[in-house]
């Protein structure tokens, strides 16, 4: 521009994210929910690894875990109820550059949702999927769910659930094309956080099962767990989840498990007797559907309409 000096040009300073940044509307969960500490987990998660707000999203189906889009600030799509992979997956095919965390709970992933739960593992598009698992309907006020256990009362069943539950980890280590699987606890918090860092930097889809506190119906469900870590043997392995010293040695069970061995995972997770928490399985080398999808993005419109042109011209009848 005429008679602008040089040295007046503005110097855009690099962006820096705080915690902030990624705080949306106030979470209006139950009082000592677990769902507070996964929110401040992915929040921390983002301000560390400094992910621009605009190029994260977070997507959900129904649920209290789903209300989890509305608490971040971010893009966010609170979709229908057990849709949030099919959603999150074509967010994923058009824009392979944004950041995808998913929220899903035991019944919006496990029930209505199965079908699309199979197939996003099976597509193995880069995303994080986090399971919160309650062992309940909590949103609808206390019906049974696939995870519910034989016995425990609820308004479905008052005299208690009649068939064995389902494991969201077993039955994620069975499916097609399965590249991450590992759980974690809400109430520690040191372990929550390693656990979804490790799974947010995968390629693939990382599926990542969180036993969750429903305070108000489930309250009991965890408790010997949290009284007694002993239930809760650690995974120990320099590929698997990494914890302060100080922390893991509240584990006093740990297990040296290499997460590359899908049948030792198997074996792992089938246990009845505990519940182990770490990393299950990791194959970063799985086939990854979004990487397909990607390509022809950049295609200019006039030769995607010329293409679609020719597509339409060779069915012609």
């Amino acid at each position: 521009m005429f008679g602008l000096k040089k040295d007046w040009s503005l110097d855009v300073l690099p962006r820096y994210f705080t915690f902030e940044d990624y705080e949306g509307g106030e979470a209006r969960w139950c009082p000592g929910c677990g769902d507070f500490g996964v929110l401040s987990a992915v929040q921390r998660i983002c301000r560390d690894k400094q992910l621009p707000p605009e190029k994260t999203v977070c997507v959900s189906g129904i649920g209290c875990s789903s209300r989890f889009p509305h608490y971040m600030k971010t893009y966010g799509f609170h979709g229908l109820h057990g849709r949030a992979l099919p959603v999150a997956c074509g967010i994923k095919a058009r824009r392979p550059d944004l950041t995808v965390w998913v929220a899903t709970g035991d019944g919006d992933c496990c029930s209505i949702g199965a079908g699309h739960w199979i197939h996003a593992i099976r597509y193995n598009m880069d995303m994080v999927v986090m399971l919160f698992d309650n062992n309940i309907y909590g949103l609808t006020k206390m019906q049974t769910s696939p995870t519910t256990h034989c016995g425990f009362r609820t308004n479905t069943h008052p005299e208690g659930a009649w068939i064995p539950h389902l494991d969201p980890t077993t039955v994620t280590l069975g499916f097609t094309n399965v590249s991450f699987v590992a759980r974690t606890v809400d109430w520690n918090l040191p372990h929550l956080y390693a656990t979804l860092c490790k799974a947010s930097e995968h390629r693939g889809t990382s599926f990542v099962h969180i036993l969750q506190r429903c305070p108000q119906f489930t309250g009991q469900v965890f408790e010997k767990l949290q009284q007694d870590p002993a239930l809760t043997p650690l995974l120990t392995h320099e590929n698997g989840i990494q914890l302060d010293p100080e922390v893991a040695k509240v584990f006093p069970n740990q297990q040296e498990h290499d997460p590359s061995n899908h049948g030792a995972a198997m074996q792992v997770v089938e246990r009845d007797d505990v519940i182990p928490i770490g990393l299950f399985f990791q194959d970063q080398s799985r086939p990854c559907y979004d990487e397909f999808m990607k390509q022809g993005l950049e295609m200019p419109t006039e030769d995607k309409m010329r293409g679609l042109e020719q597509a339409i011209d060779h069915f012609m009848i």
